[in-house]
């Protein structure tokens, strides 16, 4: 069960909607306006952002917001309209560390249907050990694998990527990674 808040009133004229299959052959209940007849589609939300390496250490951020303040995580965020999920990395990145990278490849894609979302992370290559972390972030620090406050890690999307960093570390190369998470 997908937790979403349903619409209820059309973006074009205001009026109430309905969910039922639209009769255009479509196979999903969508939400369809009473009065216009306007289809409104509801999509995942992406989360971009980072592995931000400086030799042997990982950069991680502290949460200073909800969900799961106090907890420990990569910076990302919500991708925002006008930008690639590039971009959107290092934006977060930026926001929430004040961390400078130099931006790598894509690492992982994360499925993450039960809240609608769908995680994306890049390596990327720390400029510095200097950051200036956003109001979101109540630290930024850099660990070894060994230093990783592992049960205090806010999100499974993040450990997971951290633990396929640190096997792909190992193992000498790193790949492009896909996992769901269910």
């Amino acid at each position: 069960m997908i937790f979403r808040r349903p619409i209820q009133h059309c973006r074009e004229c205001g009026a109430a909607v309905a969910y039922r299959l639209p009769d255009d052959g479509d196979t999903r209940e969508r939400a369809i306006c009473t009065v216009c007849g306007t289809i409104h589609y509801e999509n995942p939300l992406m989360v971009v952002g980072t592995v931000p390496v400086l030799g042997e250490r990982v950069l991680l951020c502290k949460r200073n917001i909800e969900p799961r303040w106090g907890k420990w995580t990569l910076p990302a965020g919500f991708m925002e309209l006008d930008e690639t999920t590039a971009q959107g990395a290092a934006r977060e990145t930026d926001e929430e560390a004040g961390a400078q990278i130099e931006l790598g490849p894509l690492f992982s894609l994360l499925n993450v249907p039960q809240v609608g979302q769908v995680h994306i992370f890049y390596l990327a290559t720390l400029q510095s050990d200097r950051f200036a972390p956003g109001h979101e972030t109540i630290e930024a620090r850099l660990f070894t694998e060994d230093e990783i406050p592992w049960d205090e890690i806010a999100f499974r999307t993040v450990k997971k990527t951290l633990e396929q960093y640190f096997a792909d570390r190992r193992a000498g190369h790193f790949g492009m990674h896909s996992f769901d998470i269910v």
